[in-house]
This record gives structure tokens, sequence and C-alpha cells, in this order.
């Protein structure tokens, strides 16, 4: 069956855990309703009342939870605590808005703690193990969340943040780290920054395993990750609103990522009517929080576009996945009145061994139209002998990009290493639209 870390929660029968989700569910939307005000109004304004929840199903009759609604909560109106219950607030950068305040009980962290730990024991993880946290630290959900995590599952700990590269590769090496825990962009940095170093890290570390999320990522860029680092990647999902890092998380069957079905239940609308879609579907991720005491989360739209997969899975676990995110409806790119997400672009540039895995998209306007420059970089071990040879791998990349897009997109290569690089969050996407 493998090396689970709450077997009775992970492998409970469906029928089991379907009730205990609607007892949970109950408790939860009866919690907000009588400890936030924005529930209670809105409620009170659909006609619903938490005595209305007899079924999971019945939760389609609860009005949707957005962003703005917490923006427009600052910085507490959605808490459901009093001040002296609150263990822990995080909150969003507020680059794009108003920043978003969530808060957690005691009870809160250590359910956080319990879900990612899941899935270090995904990775093969267990108390003996050491965690390297390379996500930020700080309000950011994510380094928090996995060093929670860790803790959790009796690990020990390295909260090294994200910077400082080179020195996260020697604390790879010289503490014999099995798990490395950061985003995508940021474990290809330090893959290649071992490299440079001289390493091989597949053969010189003891690092086995990977969680990386908090960014999209490739098919071909996570094998690159897999391959250069020698470990099985786990892709973890999460967002602050609803908790961070451990809300889903990917076994070693892949094939989606097992949501924590007892603390959260799922749905897929979609975007544009808000009708629920059926299990296969592809649609907007609507999340529910069953046990979350301090900032609780009635039919939040995470506007991620996913689908809910089969709960059967050869690992054992029976709790419902998630397929990989495909993207998400407030990101997708319009050109020219077609739909396009980054992953997809990034996923035919991966394709190239030519190109390296970083790129950056930028948006203009060519007269009343909207134009894609998609810079990437050559590897630097590509050989350029000629001005010929530049123009055709350029030539050959735009007619992959129109053929999988099916929109023109201009290509500019640049230098290897030109690109800037990030220790967090990737920025793939430059929108000068707005200035022009």
């Amino acid at each position: 069956m493998g090396n689970y870390f709450q077997p009775e929660i992970e492998t409970m029968p469906r029928d089991e855990l379907r009730a205990q989700q609607l007892e949970s569910l109950k408790w939860s939307v009866r919690h907000a309703y009588d400890n936030v005000a924005l529930y209670r109004q809105r409620f009170d304004e659909a006609g619903v009342s938490p005595d209305d929840i007899t079924s999971l199903e019945d939760i389609s009759k609860l009005p949707f939870c957005v962003k703005q609604d917490m923006r427009d909560a600052y910085p507490f109106g959605m808490f459901a605590l009093p001040k002296e219950e609150v263990a822990r607030i995080h909150a969003s950068s507020g680059t794009t808005g108003q920043a978003t305040v969530v808060g957690h009980s005691r009870r809160d962290l250590d359910n956080w703690g319990d879900c990612f730990a899941r899935g270090i024991a995904m990775v093969g993880g267990s108390a003996a193990s050491t965690i390297q946290v390379s996500y930020g630290y700080g309000l950011f959900t994510g380094g928090l969340g996995a060093h929670d995590g860790g803790e959790a599952m009796g690990c020990t700990v390295i909260p090294t943040s994200s910077g400082n590269t080179k020195r996260q590769v020697q604390m790879l090496r010289d503490c014999g780290t099995d798990i490395l825990a950061c985003t995508p962009s940021y474990a290809l940095l330090i893959a290649d920054t071992a490299i440079e170093m001289g390493y091989d890290p597949a053969r010189d570390f003891a690092i086995s395993g990977g969680i990386f999320g908090a960014e999209p990522c490739s098919e071909n860029m996570r094998q690159e990750i897999a391959d250069k680092l020698g470990i099985q990647y786990c892709d973890v999902y999460g967002l602050s609103e609803i908790m961070g890092p451990g809300v889903a998380m990917e076994c070693v069957e892949r094939g989606g990522l097992h949501i924590a079905e007892d603390q959260f239940y799922c749905e897929i609308i979609d975007p544009d009517t808000g009708e629920v879609l059926p299990e296969g579907e592809w649609g907007e991720l609507v999340i529910t929080t069953l046990t979350r005491e301090c900032s609780p989360m009635i039919r939040y739209r995470t506007r991620d576009v996913t689908r809910i997969v089969s709960d059967e899975c050869a690992c054992g676990r029976t709790h419902r996945k998630i397929d990989r995110l495909r993207g998400r409806t407030d990101d997708m790119l319009i050109i020219r009145g077609v739909n396009v997400f980054p992953s997809q672009i990034e996923q035919v540039i991966t394709g190239f061994p030519e190109i390296a895995s970083q790129y950056q998209i930028v948006l203009t306007r060519k007269g009343a139209l909207d134009a894609v420059e998609l810079q990437v970089e050559t590897e630097p071990d590509f050989q350029i002998d000629t001005v010929r040879v530049l123009e055709d791998l350029k030539r050959r990349l735009q007619a992959e990009l129109k053929g999988n897009l099916q929109v023109n997109v201009d290509v500019k290569i640049v230098e290897p290493k030109t690109i800037e690089r990030s220790m967090g969050k990737a920025k793939r996407v430059i929108d000068l639209r707005e200035t022009e």
C-alpha cells in the first residue's frame, strides 16, 4: 500500500468520507454564517440558511465567494474568530490590488501541517528525512506551510528560504537533503547552478524527492527538473485564501493531485454561468473549507482551470484528484480572439532541446491588434555557427507555436542567461498593452 502518513484518513472508504464531509460542511457553513457578517448577508440575500444543507449537493444553493470580497473586508472582516484566538496571519502581496489577509487558529495550522506532510510521504519521506524549504518565508504561505509539514512529519527541516543559490546547493550536498521544496523555476535554477559548480545532482546528492508548486510548470519542464536532480517530482497545489500549499498533492502514480478531502470540498463550475459541471469536465475550481476555524471559505472561486478525475488510484488513496492546472480564467491571454494560457507556450518551448526553459511573454499592440513577443534563450552549449542556423530555429519555433496555439507569435532569441531568473514565482508575462 505504500508509505502513508495518515492511512485512516487517506484510504477511507468513499461512503464514509462523504459522510464525514457532509458533517464537516454543515459545521463550516454554520460557523461562517454565525461569525462572518459577509456570509450572513449573502446567505440571507440568496434566501438560504445553514439548515438547508442536508446533502453535499446542497452546497450549490450557496452563493460564491471571490477574491474581491476578501479585499473589501481587509484586514479582518472575514475572520470568524476573535483576535486572541488567531495564531498566525498571512497575506497576499497586493501587487495587483488590495492585499488579502487570512488568519489561522492553532488547529488550522496543525491541519495545514498534516496536509503538507502527506506530500512528504508521497515522495518517500519519513521522520528520518531532511527537507530543505526553499520557498520564500514571510507573508507568502509557501515557506511556513512546507516548514510546518516537515515538522508534522518529524523531519529535520532546513529553512533556507529562497536566494543565495550557491549556498542552497552546498546545503543540499553537505546536509544530505533528501527532499527539496520550492517553486519549479527555482528548482531548475538550483539544478543548473549545481551543474555549473561541477556537481551532478542526481549522482552527488542524496536528494530523492521534490515538492514543487506556486506556479505553472509544463510536462517537459518538470521532466527536466526530475532528470537533472534525479528525483521523484511531487506537484503541490494550494492558495493562501484556502490554506496554502497542501490542498492537493501528487502521489507516485501521477495522473493528478489528491485533494485533502477531509479538509476541503471541491467543485468544478462553468466559469461563465456558475453551473456545477460533472466529474471529468474542465472548468473553474471552487473550494469550500470544511474545518477551518479562523478564515472559513464557502464556495471560493479560485479562477484555476482544472477538472476532477476518478477517485481510483493504484496508490490506494481514495481521495479524489484534480488534474494538473490548465491555466487560470483570469490570466488567460486573449490574442486576437484566441484563448492562450502561458503554460501552453511553455509546453511548446520545452519541446526544443536547443531552447532553455527560461522565457518571457511580452504583450504589446500593433495598431488596434494585440501582438505577442516570446523571448527565449538558447542552451549554453548550443552552437550557433551562422545566422542561418539561428533563423531556422526561430522559424521552426514560430511554426510550432502557430500550429499549437492558432495564433502568430513573434520569437526573439536572446543570449543564454540574459532573461532574469526568479527565486520565487517566475514572472512569465509582461503586459505593456495598457502603457501604450
